[in-house]
């Protein structure tokens, strides 16, 4: 097994479930030591009870918010001594047409999504910039293709993306390396916990969860990625051949999105 993990310092935000928190537990496993972040307190306090003798630093945060993202980097600072790595994982999705959507959803995915990446990476960068570290983005295919009822989502990972492409380049010759992952479909929360038109938790998904990567298995290819340095990743059959639709034939990748999203003239929810 590689030892590249070994002692390095990683910040994964959003890691209390999800693809996050099985990035969490495996780069435990690889002898990383690691920051996360959570809103919800109870989650980190039992992540941090799974690991009561690991370097594990977990601090409650909500990362839409500039200043718990700076406490969050401040206080890993000062428990680990710098940062290696830098995983923007915390993302929340929705599901609302845009007739009937509240402006005020699409600020708060776009806050989460895109500013809280953007709030870590800024107060993590010094310290990246000195160890010649990876910035990662934890995006997904609506970053490539907007998808219907997912707009606010698909905006913030165009963002994203967009914003890493920039910082990749401003880096090149630093030594930091930048890349961004598009999981596809992968079983987690964030369906469930998709804002609805005003604002509220779905509370379901509309997905056969069971038929999905796991978790365990999107965060071991990640890890692998980083590792070695991939510019980007894709993950799944069907999110590389939505790319290559909506790249190569765009007129026909609209149609098939829109049949798959929408079941007797009514959005998938």
């Amino acid at each position: 097994m590689s030892d590249f993990y070994v002692n390095k310092v990683v910040i994964v935000t959003g890691g209390t479930e999800g693809i996050g928190k099985a990035l969490v537990q495996a780069l435990i496993a690889k002898g990383a030591k690691v920051a996360t972040c959570g809103r919800n307190s109870d989650k980190l306090y039992a992540l941090q009870a799974e690991y009561p003798s690991s370097p594990l630093h977990t601090v409650v945060a909500d990362v839409s918010s500039e200043n718990d993202c700076r406490h969050f980097i401040e206080s890993t600072l000062k428990v680990f001594g710098g940062i290696d790595i830098l995983i923007n994982n915390a993302g929340i999705s929705m599901r609302a047409l845009l007739t009937e959507l509240s402006t005020e959803v699409l600020h708060k995915v776009m806050n989460v999504n895109f500013f809280g990446a953007v709030y870590c990476t800024k107060y993590s960068l010094p310290s990246i910039l000195e160890r010649q570290g990876i910035i990662v983005g934890i995006s997904s295919i609506a970053g490539y293709r907007g998808l219907p009822g997912r707009s606010g989502y698909s905006a913030s990972k165009f963002a994203l993306q967009g914003w890493l492409e920039s910082v990749r380049t401003e880096l090149l010759d630093s030594g930091v390396h930048v890349m961004w992952v598009c999981p596809g479909f992968t079983t987690s929360n964030i369906r469930q916990a998709a804002l609805n038109e005003h604002g509220d938790p779905q509370g379901e998904s509309p997905m056969d969860e069971e038929k999905m990567m796991s978790a365990e298995e999107c965060g071991g290819h990640i890890l692998d990625a980083i590792e070695k340095r991939k510019r980007t990743l894709v993950l799944t059959f069907t999110g590389k051949r939505t790319i290559f639709m909506n790249k190569f034939f765009p007129g026909l990748a609209d149609k098939l999105v829109r049949k798959f999203f929408f079941k007797d003239g009514k959005l998938v929810r």
